[in-house]
């Protein structure tokens, strides 16, 4: 496995800015199943940090929401995607010991079909693999993550 790259200064400056941000922060996820495995990663950071889940993250400005989720997945796990139609919308709202807004994420998480590339962990995931459905009840799979897959794929059940 290949140790992740490190982080450009745009990269740091966007993951500080969103903690505690002043309205709800846009992101995208892909759901790629390949082989009859879906591609999901170990969050390294906040929120979700340790848990399993479709990989993605922020939309940045200009972007469509295939491109952040083209972008995302092969910045997360190497490899590279054809992102399609939207199919779950999520948020996550996590609040802290006071009770003030800590993340505030509106999720869309994407169809997408795999391309190619090597699968490794990279920029905020600690771990990618591709996870068959027998698989699913012995990870600690994000909640969300796991409604999905069962809801849209019948996976996991």
């Amino acid at each position: 496995m290949n140790p992740r790259p490190a982080e450009s200064p745009k990269t740091q400056r966007i993951k500080a800015s969103a903690a505690y941000p002043d309205q709800p922060l846009l992101a995208v996820g892909a759901v790629v199943i390949h082989d009859g495995r879906v591609l999901l990663v170990r969050r390294l950071r906040p929120p979700g940090a340790g848990q399993w889940a479709i990989p993605g993250g922020k939309v940045d400005l200009g972007e469509t929401l295939a491109q952040a989720a083209e972008r995302e997945i092969l910045e997360e796990t190497g490899l590279t995607i054809a992102a399609g139609e939207p199919i779950f919308t999520f948020e996550v709202v996590d609040r802290d010991a006071e009770g003030r807004v800590r993340f505030h994420y509106v999720i869309v998480d994407l169809a997408a079909e795999f391309l190619g590339g090597d699968l490794r962990a990279g920029d905020d995931a600690s771990d990618a693999r591709w996870v068959a459905p027998e698989e699913l009840a012995a990870l600690g799979v994000h909640q969300r993550t796991r409604e999905l897959l069962q809801l849209k794929f019948n996976f996991g059940k």
